[in-house]
């Protein structure tokens, strides 16, 4: 018998190349005529903020400009963003998944005026909150369609305020958007999307669902396609636009079946060393993935033929372990590092890693396999 299962996402999805151009006219009449737009220096440097800008103006809408958004934003970033948005009609984020994540609580704080750190934990924010457009411009976390945003707290700890409250009142999907996004962020944030359907498949989760597992295979079939496409031929459209409707998919997958270890020992490698977030999940993946396929192979076994087609039928057990090496190799070969040494993480670091992975309670109790202080370092291990 099917189990009761909840599937949210954002309401309404606007997908296809050039609709960026049309930023004015597609949000005026969600957001209203004074809005806060929120992104990183990074994507100032690009000319595609001043030309969001433009258009906004040009369909009657004041523009006021959060452009500090920093990678893993720190509590300070999301209270800056929240108080620029007092007095706004509506937010639009412009960015990675960074950027969505602070618009997102940008708009919730500013509207609500609840306190950041009572909004921490699931179910725990309180609307109202101001409307909300994100426009994502990797193709990597899937933030647009996801209720959750993750905030860096203290020196290295991530906490994550998770609500259909900050699922956006529209995401707006602009492939050319990621034309020309170098390999290397190329591959991370594809590889982190892919992650995200593979620990929404397996997840144990009780809300785990069918809606959820059929985005999943959809997702990774588009990004096992078009990834390596993708890191190699950077102004391929095609490719861009399988891998920003992959981790759309991917993201719709996780948000409402929740990922696990990968991610909580993603984490503190992340908060320590700066890591960037998807290299931080490439970083451990295979190595979980085998610890999990000790006990429960199945699910990976199933992905297996879906990412990599070209492969032989084998048994379910060996079938999770090509899975585990198959996606390493494709990490490899999208040029990203292999081992937290080359990362400049020391050997002696791992037990702290291992113990600060035990906070992220909200994601370990989904993996298919239990982790313990003592397996988080015997994976950082593998992984080092």
């Amino acid at each position: 018998m099917m189990k009761p299962f909840t599937f949210n996402t954002t309401p309404s999805l606007r997908m296809g190349a050039g609709l960026a151009g049309q930023v004015g006219e597609i949000t005026r009449p969600i957001c209203g005529d004074r809005v806060l737009l929120v992104t990183d220096p990074g994507m100032m440097a690009t000319g595609l903020v001043q030309r969001a800008t433009d258009g906004l103006r040009a369909a009657g809408v004041a523009v006021t400009l959060f452009d500090q958004v920093q990678a893993d934003p720190p509590e300070s970033i999301v209270l800056q963003a929240a108080e620029q948005a007092r007095g706004a009609t509506g937010v639009i984020a412009f960015g990675g998944g960074s950027s969505l994540d602070v618009a997102k609580l940008a708009a919730l704080l500013a509207a609500s005026g609840q306190p950041l750190a009572q909004a921490y934990g699931i179910g725990n924010a309180q609307g109202p909150r101001l409307p909300l457009v994100l426009v994502p411009t990797t193709a990597g976390t899937g933030s647009e369609v996801t209720p959750i945003s993750i905030v860096t707290t203290g020196a290295s700890e991530k906490m994550g305020v998770v609500s259909p409250l900050l699922l956006p009142d529209l995401a707006l999907l602009d492939p050319e958007l990621t034309l020309g996004l170098p390999a290397h962020v190329t591959a991370a944030t594809g590889i982190d999307a892919m992650v995200h359907a593979i620990e929404a498949y397996a997840s144990v989760n009780a809300n785990n669902n069918p809606i959820s597992r059929a985005l999943a295979v959809e997702a990774l079939g588009l990004m096992g396609r078009m990834l390596l496409r993708a890191v190699q031929k950077p102004d391929d459209l095609e490719a861009r636009t399988g891998m920003l409707l992959g981790s759309m998919l991917a993201g719709q997958a996780f948000a409402n079946s929740p990922v696990a270890a990968v991610h909580a020992l993603a984490y503190p490698i992340g908060g320590h060393y700066k890591v960037p977030h998807g290299l931080s999940n490439a970083l451990v993946l295979p190595h979980v993935l085998r610890f999990n396929s000790q006990v429960a192979p199945e699910a990976y076994a199933e992905l297996l033929p879906h990412v990599f087609p070209d492969l032989p039928s084998m048994g379910v057990a060996e079938a999770a372990c090509q899975f585990a090496q198959s996606m390493a190799d494709l990490s490899q070969a999208c040029g990203l590092e292999q081992g937290l040494r080359e990362m400049g993480i020391a050997r002696a670091a791992l037990p702290n890693l291992a113990r600060d992975a035990m906070n992220q309670t909200r994601l370990l109790v989904n993996n298919p396999r239990p982790v313990d202080e003592a397996a988080a370092l015997k994976i950082y291990e593998a992984a080092w």
